[in-house]
């Protein structure tokens, strides 16, 4: 379903597969919707669109914050846990992690289990997107926050996306001095954030049935904003003129 007549630039996904019990929008637009979450291409404006959807809304935003959040709940350095926001472990370590917890071999404990590794910072988002999804009245961007509310009345959930040229542009302009590799590192992020989501929730990161929304940012933000408000049923009621 197409809305506003942007072809192919606003779409309503319909059939949600097997992300959604039941398949249909109609699912999620039983109970009011009080979380939205936004998945975006890296370069695409999604996390700017994010915010400004929050603001607009009224609502709480979590984007870095919830990386912070999990640094806190870790008791680790917030430096460390962006490095490691939205990127597996390296294989070495990931392989020696295995063999740390083969009983046959495992050493006594010595409180490597509390070391935050993306493994454990995504244990810890995953608990405070469900928290704030109960919360209500949030805007939740990234870091798997569609999978993990998948089907779950009440939730919202969109995809941003832009063409290669679009995020090249921007990729240029915050990045000057790397703008002849644009195209290489743009792909390069997106796979991360991929691997990120297939390993942890055995989904793909860009399929379209993880989401009710997909939404092209060269529309601009005022038009995305009006999209999503009419499409999750948030549109508020025009005001009645006032006689002068």
């Amino acid at each position: 379903m197409r809305l506003f007549g942007f072809l192919g630039l606003v779409e309503l996904c319909s059939s949600a597969g097997g992300a959604f019990p039941g398949g249909s929008i109609a699912v999620m637009v039983h109970a009011p919707v009080r979380v939205i979450t936004v998945e975006r291409e890296y370069g695409s404006r999604g996390g700017e669109f994010a915010h400004d959807l929050a603001k607009h809304l009224g609502w709480r935003l979590l984007d870095s914050e919830l990386v912070a959040g999990a640094a806190r709940m870790a008791g680790a350095d917030p430096k460390l846990a962006a490095k490691l926001d939205e990127r597996l472990d390296p294989w070495y370590y990931r392989y020696g992690k295995m063999f740390w917890q083969d009983p046959v071999y495992a050493p006594a404990p010595t409180g490597e289990e509390h070391i935050l590794d993306s493994a454990r910072m995504l244990e810890l988002i995953r608990k405070e997107i469900l928290d704030a999804a109960h919360e209500g009245n949030c805007v939740l961007v990234g870091r798997g926050a569609a999978c993990v509310l998948a089907g779950k009345p009440g939730c919202f959930h969109i995809f941003v996306y832009a063409t290669v040229s679009a995020k090249k542009d921007w990729f240029a302009h915050k990045f000057p001095d790397q703008a002849l590799e644009a195209e290489q590192h743009l792909a390069a992020f997106d796979r991360r954030r991929a691997a990120v989501i297939r390993k942890f929730y055995q989904q793909e990161w860009c399929s379209r049935g993880l989401y009710h929304m997909l939404l092209n940012s060269c529309i601009g933000t005022r038009a995305m904003i009006d999209a999503v408000q009419c499409a999750a049923g948030l549109c508020a009621a025009a005001p009645e003129s006032v006689a002068g």
